[in-house]
């Protein structure tokens, strides 16, 4: 099943200025459990379709907003000499089209 059909919200947004945070946000509680069951998946997935190693991206389910929150590091300092999205609002879609 797809992440984005999973999810009401994905989105993504700095956490400081060398993090990038990806917000997951399920429709319901049954969408909520399918991910939460699937974190290592997740992980690896999103490792690999943001070029990381997967000690690098932090995946943690959270219960009660029937969230799930992913950090990994940003390609480059927000702000810095290259950065292309100094919010780091533009960085979702490779998430969309996993399935999990």
């Amino acid at each position: 099943m797809r992440l984005q059909s999973l999810a009401k919200v994905i989105r993504s947004k700095n956490a400081g200025p060398c993090l990038l945070t990806l917000d997951l946000m399920l429709a319901d509680a049954a969408a909520f459990n399918y991910v939460a069951h699937r974190l290592g998946t997740l992980r690896r997935l999103v490792a690999e379709r943001y070029c990381r190693s997967e000690n690098e991206v932090l995946v943690l389910p959270f219960a009660p907003a029937l969230a799930v929150k992913i950090t990994l590091p940003r390609d480059v300092i927000a702000g810095d000499i290259g950065d292309r999205d100094i919010y780091g609002a533009q960085q979702h879609a490779p998430l969309l089209d996993i399935e999990l």
